[in-house]
């Protein structure tokens, strides 16, 4: 569902964020990234979202390349950034109608869709109120809703867990097993240890922009915690 062949990215000034990325995300898996602030995470996911230009490597969702198919690419995936924007002037229905007039998802299953995560989030009694006068929790759970509303074939999540709330990040778990049963797939970063390792099939651990390690959890973990895989690979004792 995702192929990443020798991704590099390096900024004006030099710094280079990532050196040589490859790995690639099956349909019907949850793949987790992980590494500390500045390893290259973000990076890597605004480039395969198709919203950071680059020139070294190639990455393909679902076939489609993200430089030279870029339309086909987006129309697959839904990203959310770790501090998505929102548009506050809007009320939260009219941002997720916005959404689904964007992604073509015809009527009768956008009512059905929204109807289904607006309730489960509990936020279908504020969808008529604007984005402005939401908490920051309300705005990542309707963020959430309008990714999940377009069933992407590849779900990109920056940081998700972040700021939500236990019973809000029980049931993302379970709409990402939903997506996943139905063979799309999830990529997500995080630095959150024991999400990873109780939620990802695979993970892949990246320092300084360079992956240093990837496989299926249960192996990498092996008998200790992925905690420790972590500080061992990482070559310091800083959580």
């Amino acid at each position: 569902m995702l192929n990443i062949e020798h991704f590099s990215k390096t900024y004006p000034g030099g710094k280079r964020a990532v050196d040589d990325l490859s790995l690639h995300v099956a349909p019907g898996e949850i793949f987790g990234f992980i590494g500390h602030n500045g390893a290259g995470k973000t990076t890597t996911l605004r480039a395969v979202a198709g919203v950071m230009d680059f020139s070294e490597g190639n990455i393909t969702i679902d076939g489609h390349n993200v430089r030279t198919d870029a339309l086909a690419a987006k129309q697959v995936t839904a990203f959310l950034p770790d501090n998505p924007d929102l548009y506050d002037f809007l009320s939260g229905i009219q941002f997720l109608n916005f959404i689904a007039d964007l992604y073509q998802i015809p009527g009768d299953s956008r009512q059905n869709l929204i109807a289904k995560y607006g309730g489960a989030f509990q936020l279908t009694g504020n969808l008529g109120s604007p984005i402005g006068s939401y908490s920051h929790g309300m705005k990542q759970k309707l963020a959430l809703i309008s990714a999940l509303i377009r069933q992407p074939k590849l779900l990109l999540l920056d940081e998700p867990f972040v700021g939500l709330d236990p019973s809000a990040a029980h049931l993302l778990k379970q709409f990402w097993a939903e997506l996943c049963a139905a063979g799309s797939a999830v990529f997500f970063s995080t630095h959150v240890l024991e999400v990873a390792e109780k939620l990802c099939h695979r993970i892949a651990i990246i320092k300084q922009g360079k992956l240093i390690r990837m496989g299926r959890t249960a192996e990498l973990v092996g008998d200790s915690t992925l905690e420790d895989v972590f500080l061992e690979l990482e070559g310091d004792g800083h959580g």
